[in-house]
């Protein structure tokens, strides 16, 4: 357990760390070209140790609920089941079985190591897949990533199920292995079947310029009729009662605000600027690439009609995952500007900046 860091401080230093990381990036890629030997192996090494670095991180942090929210939660379940008790819950089952299982084991800081492996390494995985020797660069993304620190410690559940759908998407010649992946996401947190079903849509239909329509009427939708839709998801039973409940106000926890997150929506923005961007301006063509960012546009556009709920944060949360790679996937496949280098680690250090931004408005 990492006890020398207090707890207090713990998101602090993640987030100067980052920053630091960034910031060093960006300036590493003005002094060696982007296919030297040597950037290669740089970002090869660093890639690594930023692995091992986070995965420690997160996965030895003090247990503290009042720090990490579900965290101390989670600790209490997994003690009961060490201590014999048995699963009798019938709502995301297989987490609760993960738990039990690893409770034979290890011990509790075991579990949330563990855990924090099971949320991490497929975002190294599908960096590793899709990237090759720049994978480094997508890895820093989805590290860099406003929601990244957050469903690492607190929405755990819901982290390792988007993680689990991510490293289904290692396979898309081999459906069955990402048809088995993605049914351990949905057991683990059922709000990933959202993606899921919206990742089915796009193969049978992949037109971006359609979803990206849809997206852009959902905001004038949402604006003069967002309370009409945040009723129907509701008495439709989207999910299970614990995302009506969130769509209905029916839970009490503090959120930092609802409303219309202007914020939250232009912040959202940025990948459907560069899917555009690189798809319809550029004339980027590549099949996956549009299933990813119609997989986003879609998720994101029923984020955008129940915008006002409570907790509409962890709706957001079902397209934010993929934000990172939407936004980087473009120029690590493809070279559209002359000092190619420079311009990716401008665009992660721009993608930190809001990060950055939203931790000193909201947490400093």
């Amino acid at each position: 357990m990492i006890d020398f860091i207090p707890i207090k401080y713990y998101f602090d230093v993640f987030i100067y760390f980052s920053l630091f990381l960034v910031l060093a990036n960006l300036l590493h890629a003005y002094t060696v070209p982007l296919n030297d030997l040597k950037n290669l192996k740089f970002l090869r090494t660093s890639g690594m140790i930023l692995l091992v670095l986070v995965i420690l991180f997160i996965g030895l942090r003090p247990i503290s609920g009042y720090a990490f929210g579900d965290m101390g939660r989670y600790s209490r379940y997994f003690i009961s089941y060490a201590n014999g008790v048995q699963v009798t819950t019938d709502k995301d089952v297989l987490f609760h079985y993960y738990m039990k299982t690893l409770s034979y084991f290890v011990g509790v800081y075991g579990f949330f190591l563990i855990t924090a492996i099971v949320y991490i390494l497929p975002m190294y995985l599908i960096s590793k897949k899709y990237f090759k020797p720049y994978w480094f660069y997508a890895f820093l993304m989805f590290v860099a990533s406003f929601s990244f620190y957050a469903y690492g410690t607190n929405g755990i559940r819901n982290g390792v199920a988007t993680s689990m759908f991510l490293w289904g998407l290692c396979y898309p010649r081999k459906k069955l292995i990402m048809g088995i992946l993605f049914l351990f996401a949905a057991l683990f947190h059922k709000s990933v079947l959202l993606p899921i079903m919206a990742y089915g849509l796009t193969m049978v239909y992949n037109n971006p310029k359609t979803y990206l329509k849809g997206w852009l009427i959902a905001i004038p939708m949402s604006l003069f009729l967002g309370s009409v839709f945040v009723t129907l998801f509701t008495s439709l039973g989207f999910g299970d009662e614990r995302l009506a409940g969130y769509l209905s106000g029916e839970y009490t926890e503090s959120v930092l605000k609802t409303g219309f997150r202007w914020d939250f929506l232009i912040f959202s923005a940025f990948p459907v600027f560069s899917g555009w961007y690189f798809i319809v301006k550029k004339g980027f063509q590549d099949h996956f690439y549009n299933q990813l960012f119609n997989t986003y546009l879609i998720c994101n556009t029923f984020w955008i009609l129940v915008i006002r709920a409570n907790f509409s944060n962890r709706f957001a949360y079902l397209s934010w995952f993929l934000m990172a790679i939407v936004i980087i996937y473009p120029v690590l496949k493809q070279s559209f500007f002359k000092n190619q280098q420079i311009m990716i680690t401008k665009i992660v250090t721009a993608y930190f900046l809001f990060t950055f931004l939203m931790y000193l408005m909201y947490y400093e």
